[in-house]
């Protein structure tokens, strides 16, 4: 088939995979690099973190110390936002709750002061949100202009915490507040089986293993076309448990009875274009999860959630040399959040600069198109990102931070590439 027409193709695909989205899916396990560069990669992804991020890329034009073989073992990034110690306040008020029962037959006035602490405690509670995100991937990578071929599995875990104050419980510790020490009603109260407020953990798990494949098209006027795809098996698993505070346990949210899984095959696609008198230009859109997926969690009611697979399409934008990368990357589809978080969709600046191959410092900075203050919990808007990287005797290392006004971030990675 002639290249042009193998291009008009893949744009085809990429935008019936854009209008058929249906707006929702997690959040992509990325890269120690990609992490440290704002979450950018689409057109600048070196062959082993390729098969997380655009598979095309693994039959772009590299350094020669990046052409022939790639591999990360392991890598892991992980990312915190509890401004308000969501899960501490819940034990604060378990051991409030305890306190009330040994106090309010041997000291009742210091039993009111305990449930008018608890009070403030619960309301303080009410809508708190945390959320945690761990991602772990490997890969391995055989970068190639004829077929290139990688391996990668990955896996990503996002868990949210939420308060949720009971209006009844308020209007019951007031009442006790208020009555006479000496009213035989307050030592008719059990707290731990009265009050209803509740905690609720909302989280979901995505793993993926597949294959890459990407190939390299000269073209007419010497610029060069990549095209990539990778089929993955895909698992999905949702965790929804719901507890009153008094009987509210953290490690209880992933037992069977509080879970439902799926899985299935689907597939990620990309392309890569290097332009430019020495090809420093190079343009990158990913696809990834052409096959809607979606899972329901296992409450029923109005309390249910879906979390959704759906199409996201990443395009990027890159300036290289031989000692600075610089990229920019946008969402053309905006991901629905599954628990108790913001919706995302991120336009990205990032940057490398590169010491002789020896040393790597990175930078960057994303900006949440699709934040706003109407989201049921932590709201993501800007967040910046640092990273640095070394290779040292053929083994690669790379570190990477994000902070933002709601988030702190870490990543982790070992590998090499020949």
């Amino acid at each position: 088939m002639h290249p042009y027409r193998l291009s008009r193709v893949f744009v085809a695909l990429s935008l019936s995979a854009i209008s058929t989205s249906a707006l929702a899916s997690p959040q992509a396990f990325m890269s120690s690099r990609s992490f440290a560069m704002a979450g950018t990669g689409v057109a600048v992804a070196h062959p082993s973190s390729a098969t997380f991020t655009n598979p095309a890329m693994m039959a772009a034009d590299h350094h020669a110390w990046a052409d022939d073989f790639g591999l990360t073992l392991p890598s892991i990034n992980a990312r915190l936002a509890d401004e308000e110690e969501t899960i501490d306040q819940i034990d604060d008020i378990q051991d409030a709750i305890d306190q009330f029962g040994s106090q309010k037959y041997s000291s009742p006035e210091q039993a009111q002061a305990t449930a008018k602490d608890l009070l403030q405690r619960l309301e303080a509670f009410d809508r708190d949100t945390m959320r945690a995100n761990v991602g772990l991937g490997l890969s391995v990578a055989v970068p190639s202009k004829v077929v290139a071929m990688g391996f990668f599995a990955r896996g990503n875990l996002t868990a949210t915490v939420r308060g949720e104050l009971d209006e009844g419980d308020r209007k019951t510790l007031q009442e006790l507040v208020d009555l006479d020490p000496q009213n035989p009603e307050l030592q008719n109260k059990d707290l731990s089986k009265d009050l209803q407020s509740r905690g609720t953990i909302l989280a979901s798990a995505v793993a993926e293993a597949g294959l890459s494949f990407a190939h390299s098209l000269d073209l007419h006027n010497g610029d060069s076309l990549q095209l990539g795809f990778a089929p993955k098996y895909v698992e999905l698993r949702t965790f929804q448990y719901s507890e009153t505070v008094s009987s509210f346990e953290d490690d209880e949210f992933d037992s069977d009875q509080y879970q439902t899984e799926k899985n299935g095959f689907n597939l990620d696609v990309g392309a890569a274009y290097a332009f430019g008198a020495e090809k420093q230009w190079n343009a990158g859109i990913a696809i990834k999860n052409l096959i809607p997926m979606k899972l329901d969690s296992k409450s029923t009611g109005t309390d249910q959630h879906t979390l959704r697979l759906d199409p996201m399409a990443t395009i990027g934008l890159a300036h290289k040399s031989n000692y600075h990368v610089i990229t920019a990357e946008v969402d053309l589809t905006e991901k629905e959040a599954f628990g108790f978080e913001d919706d995302t969709q991120w336009l990205a600046l990032g940057a490398e600069f590169d010491a002789w191959r020896y040393a790597q410092l990175r930078a960057g900075v994303r900006h949440n198109l699709a934040s706003n203050s109407d989201n049921s919990g932590i709201e993501e808007k800007t967040q910046f990102t640092a990273g640095l990287g070394l290779n040292l005797m053929g083994v690669r290392f790379d570190l990477g931070a994000l902070f933002s006004s709601a988030d702190l971030g870490a990543a982790l990675e070992l590998g090499t590439s020949f």
